[in-house]
């Protein structure tokens, strides 16, 4: 069965699948993104797509649109894009995306274009491309195409958009990706090369990060915590340090035995690590250095992050994070907006994981009696207004 050149499936009500399917549609091409919790289908035409600026606001009213079974939409596109909610930890995360490939693979068609969005370790694309010719008796690059383009965490101008295939891009895929980068760049490489090239970006990375969050822990008087403030340390958050961990895991996940590459990622996934158990040990400091008793204390975790993007690494950490304070406070919370400052009778601690956070928090504290916590490298007393 042949497959219609102009239709696309987006399979992952994401925000960076959303962002595709919006981009997509607003060239008149039709577009059917795929909620990949429910199974079904939506129909997002160019004046939806327009309505809806975000996917949080799509979701929102998502019972009033047109709805088809996802099979229905992935068999009928000759491009689809697989940009899936991931909401696994590691290990449970590579299953859980592997399920949700042979989901949409099981109903593609002959001449069809897979475009794979999901960060992958070295040879998971070769086993993707594997799993592709076993389940549908055709052959990659031949009679059914598949294409590698990782979506970062990490925004930078730096880096070119990456592509990694095993045939040339056709004209139609290029036209659709066109303008959906902003620096507008697209390297098109071998899939091995696509691979190798997204592990350098990530581990570059954390290897200008990690170390800086891992020696500033030493920092413990004031006027270390200064040398290191005008160095600019305190510009890092641990919403910075979580932002790429998902990519860190997958890149291990793929690598077998010790060598200095495991060990140099295992070292920054165990950086992320550290810094949670640092920061709630200087929390449980900062709370025996004002006296504050737990039951007359509450934390408010402020961290403000997209809660439907791909990677759900953020939401895992908060959720550690406030298990981890609860040790030593009873009441915490988390907040990912203003909050009423004058909501409380008890003394407020708050944890400020993003600069915007920080900023915003104190833009707009009406309160100099809040404990404002920086969750950066060098937080310390310098860090802390009371």
């Amino acid at each position: 069965m042949s497959v219609d050149p102009l239709k696309v499936a987006v399979y992952g009500l994401s925000t960076e699948g959303y962002k595709i399917a919006s981009h997509i549609s607003n060239k008149g091409i039709p577009v059917s993104i795929i909620d990949d919790s429910s199974g079904m289908a939506i129909t997002l035409k160019p004046d939806i797509a327009k309505t809806y600026s975000s996917v949080t606001s799509f979701i929102q009213d998502e019972t009033l649109l047109d709805f088809e079974p996802f099979d229905v939409a992935i068999n009928n596109a000759s491009y689809i894009f697989f940009t899936p909610r991931i909401r696994k930890s590691w290990p449970d995360a590579k299953n859980h995306i592997g399920s949700k490939f042979q989901d949409v693979i099981k109903h593609v068609n002959k001449d069809s274009s897979i475009i794979y969005t999901v960060p992958a370790g070295f040879g998971v694309n070769n086993e993707n491309i594997t799993l592709i010719e076993h389940r549908t008796g055709l052959s990659v690059g031949k009679n059914i195409f598949y294409h590698y383009m990782p979506i970062s965490s990490i925004p930078s101008a730096l880096f070119d958009a990456i592509i990694g295939t095993k045939s040339e891009l056709d004209s139609n895929l290029t036209s659709l990706l066109s303008g959906l980068d902003s620096s507008n760049r697209i390297k098109v490489v071998d899939i091995e090369s696509a691979e190798y090239l997204y592990s350098i970006r990530i581990l570059r990375h954390y290897g200008l990060m990690s170390p800086i969050f891992e020696i500033c822990k030493f920092a413990d008087n004031t006027y270390q915590s200064q040398i290191m403030e005008n160095e600019s340390y305190d510009e890092m958050y641990i919403d910075d340090l979580v932002g790429g961990l998902f990519d860190l895991n997958t890149i291990l996940s793929s690598l077998t035995g010790i060598s200095p590459l495991t060990l140099l990622v295992k070292g920054n996934i165990a950086a992320v690590e550290n810094y949670l158990k640092h920061l709630t040990e200087q929390i449980k400091i900062i709370l025996k250095k004002y006296e504050l008793k737990a039951s007359k204390t509450k934390a408010i975790i402020s961290w403000t992050f997209d809660p439907n993007e791909m990677r759900g690494d953020r939401l895992d950490i908060i959720s550690r994070l406030e298990s981890r304070l609860k040790d030593y406070v009873g009441d915490v919370e988390r907040h990912d907006s203003l909050f009423d400052f004058y909501s409380s009778e008890k003394k407020i601690i708050v944890v400020s994981c993003s600069k915007d956070d920080f900023d915003r928090l104190n833009k707009n504290n009406p309160n100099s009696e809040i404990i404002i916590i920086k969750a950066t490298p060098i937080l310390g007393q310098s860090n802390i207004q009371a």
